[in-house]
């Protein structure tokens, strides 16, 4: 006769050892098996409620993989299944076939006479419920039986729970890294293929025959493009040297830009190592990158500055062009996709965003990022 303690060891390993399992559905399988090993029951099935009165998940143990194939369809939430999912509460029934909340079985299911369902809950939270039908000795469930699996379901909902918050953790994860990619195609490389069009669109408004040597520099950029591209899909993206200056870093993004003639872009930087590793000022970059290629977008801007500082432990960066401006509370959309991602990435890294505009007066940009 196994003692209390040991019974409780073996349910915790079993447990332990369904838990383990990485997909949420192969860790249900395991504990749908482990139960029906603990009390000796031919079949046992675990199910998880969807919210809406039927079953997101319903894993089978003891039954041929073979006659589950011919089986006309699975539990839907009705009769006993349903039962423990609405009363939540164990049912203990020597014969199905006699209860009146039985709903039968479809055709071709193994035949079942006695029946242990149990809810799997931590206070009002069900997480699923415990059905096992006939022991493999012939005899009824029984008290010790039940309080076996009634303590096994305390267990098993901790697992569910840990389970289903795994994957929710890898969802997010999911969403962040796409996000992030968004962010960094549309800054970086979305901007770089906008401004080859610029650059195309500027010698076509000139009316002249385009030469060969005209596209060298669209065709370098296209180049580059795709050296990104790939780089993003092999997650091999080089980070910039760590030797080069903040003005020689910045100088590059500008000319990657392949501005119009018409706009004199100046860069105002400290010939100094930036004070961030190559990831961090890599993404303050493109934040730059960002609001630079706003101006020779939209603001019909003759001039941009760039100006740049290091000021008491703080990286200050003001981007300023003498464009046509716009008003703030006017914009059909001020938060669009490149506000928006020059937002974000600067509080990513602690710092703030301030933009100074106003119709026919320019618009200048603040970045301030801790050092």
């Amino acid at each position: 006769m196994k003692t209390v303690v040991n019974q409780l060891k073996e349910i915790a390993s079993a447990i332990f050892y369904a838990a383990e399992a990485v997909e949420l559905e192969d860790v249900l399988q395991r504990i749908a098996e482990v139960s029906r090993r603990m009390v000796g029951a031919k079949y046992a099935a675990l199910g998880v409620p969807d919210g809406q009165g039927s079953l997101r998940y319903f894993k089978v143990a003891g039954v041929n993989p073979e006659v589950m194939e011919h089986i006309a369809h699975l539990p839907q939430g009705k009769g006993l299944i349903g039962a423990i999912m609405n009363e939540r509460r164990t049912l203990l029934i020597k014969d199905i076939h006699n209860d009146p909340r039985s709903a039968g079985f479809p055709k071709h299911h193994p035949f079942m006479n006695t029946f242990l369902g149990v809810p799997i809950q931590i206070g009002e939270q069900l997480f699923g419920m415990f059905y096992l039908c006939d022991k493999e000795n012939g005899e009824f469930f029984n008290e010790e039986d039940q309080w076996l699996v009634e303590t096994m379901a305390g267990y098993a909902a901790l697992a569910i729970a840990g389970a289903e918050l795994r994957v929710q953790q890898s969802r997010l994860k999911l969403l962040e890294e796409r996000e992030r990619i968004a962010m960094e195609l549309h800054d970086g490389i979305i901007q770089s293929l906008y401004a080859l069009g610029m650059h195309i669109d500027l010698l076509r408004a000139e009316h002249k025959p385009i030469d060969g040597e005209q596209l060298t520099p669209v065709i370098i950029g296209l180049n580059e493009v795709i050296e990104d591209i790939r780089r993003y899909i092999l997650n091999l993206r080089q980070q910039p040297k760590r030797q080069q200056s903040i003005r020689a870093c910045l100088v590059a993004m500008v000319e990657r830009l392949h501005v119009s003639d018409k706009i004199h872009i100046i860069v105002d930087a400290p010939d100094t190592p930036p004070p961030f590793t190559p990831a961090t000022f890599e993404a303050i970059c493109l934040i730059i990158n960002e609001a630079v290629s706003n101006a020779v977008r939209h603001a019909e801007a003759s001039q941009i500055q760039i100006h740049a500082q290091l000021v008491d432990g703080h990286f200050n960066v003001c981007i300023e062009d003498d464009g046509k401006g716009f008003d703030m509370d006017t914009m059909p959309n001020p938060d669009g996709l490149g506000l928006r991602n020059i937002h974000q990435r600067t509080r990513l890294y602690g710092g703030e965003v301030k933009i100074d505009t106003a119709p026919k007066k320019g618009t200048k940009v603040y970045l301030t990022i801790p050092t």
